[in-house]
């Protein structure tokens, strides 16, 4: 119950805005307002959907009905009548205990009882940067993205609701990329032969990045792929956790595509982005994580002067960018067995704009993504 009710707090998630960098005109202000009033909405929605998952996932594990995950998003299951949580609470009783433990009224998990919430710290998730690595027509629609990358056990589960409906969303293809145990990503081994000696950049918005690396290898597809939500919204991977780089904290990056075609070799090119995004991992896991082989082989770790980043230093902000206006893209993270090295997933749920349209585009010293 308690692992429930923390879920609650840390639950609200927001959707993608009318413009990456804020609305900038009358019609585009009137937009987010009326967004934010659905994000109010969505979050009691959001944490129950993320409860169910993470009990059918048990169910699973400790040979339950195999089926019964099938059942998380089906109609009327989440109507306030079936929202029943462990020990028979429903939603209202977890929320009221979360506020009674915290002292604090969460606003994020009460209905909306007017039509316009006009309250800022309850905004649309940011579009942050693709960043350098991105491969288009490069990713494989699959569930299992490891192939044959050491490293811990890494599953995560997935799921998009509509701000406008805040109701799961099917068949809207999730596609995800992440870096190695020791820091690389597929296709991008070694840095530019004119740079191999460069220094992290010591100031201005690249401070601790080094130049990205180029693709040289256009075979290489670990690490990274693609795959439908299913019928009840939820787009579940298997994968290892990811490792880290020079000048950015533990990240996987997302991006959600509600058009697209699948290619003759099974990856696929996008008909429309609705939403970039990357996904966090809490720093004292990270830390942890840090310990184990082969991520204790990562070569900053035994270069002088050099270190992992730390989510609050992360470069061009994209951590602190992740964050803004309370949205949160951290992964609620669960052991898969009794001690780490049996493996963890990762819960997170996206709130999702799917009439939004934004352009693919990175910008080497900015963190935030682009609005077409």
């Amino acid at each position: 119950m308690k692992t429930t009710a923390l879920a609650l707090a840390t639950a609200l998630l927001g959707a993608a805005g009318a413009h990456a960098h804020g609305p900038k005109t009358a019609g585009e202000v009137a937009q987010f307002l009326d967004r934010q009033t659905t994000a109010y909405h969505c979050a009691p929605q959001i944490a129950v959907l993320e409860g169910q998952r993470k009990r059918s996932f048990a169910q699973r594990v400790l040979g339950g009905d195999p089926t019964s995950h099938q059942q998380l998003f089906a109609a009327g299951y989440f109507e306030p009548e079936s929202m029943m949580l462990d020990g028979g609470a429903g939603l209202g009783d977890v929320v009221r205990k979360v506020e009674a433990e915290s002292g604090k009224k969460l606003m994020a998990c009460e209905p909306v009882t007017e039509t316009k919430i006009r309250n800022s710290t309850c905004v649309l998730a940011p579009e942050v940067t693709e960043g350098p690595y991105y491969h288009t027509e490069g990713h494989p629609i699959r569930s299992n993205m490891a192939e044959w990358q050491l490293g811990l056990l890494f599953m995560m589960n997935v799921g998009v609701i509509d701000v406008e409906t805040c109701e799961p969303v099917q068949n809207v293809l999730v596609d995800l990329w992440h870096a190695n145990a020791t820091g690389y990503y597929a296709g991008h081994p070694d840095p530019r032969p004119d740079l191999v000696n460069e220094e992290p950049a010591s100031s201005g918005p690249r401070k601790g990045l080094l130049s990205a690396y180029p693709r040289t290898n256009d075979e290489e597809t670990w690490l990274r792929g693609a795959l439908p939500t299913d019928a009840n919204g939820v787009a579940e991977f298997t994968s290892i956790f990811p490792g880290y780089y020079q000048g950015r904290a533990t990240h996987v990056h997302v991006k959600v595509h509600p058009e697209w075609s699948v290619l003759p070799n099974g990856t696929f090119v996008s008909g429309r982005l609705a939403h970039t995004g990357q996904f966090f991992v809490d720093d004292k896991l990270n830390m942890e994580i840090d310990k184990l082989q082969p991520y204790n082989e990562n070569p900053l770790a035994h270069m002088p002067g050099r270190k992992r980043t730390r989510n609050w230093e992360d470069s061009l902000q994209i951590f602190q960018h992740s964050f803004d206006g309370g949205y949160m893209p951290t992964f609620d993270i669960q052991p898969l067995g009794g001690v780490l090295q049996q493996g963890l997933i990762g819960y997170v749920t996206m709130g999702v704009n799917m009439s939004a349209s934004y352009e693919a585009k990175w910008t080497p010293n900015s963190g935030r993504g682009m609005a077409k």
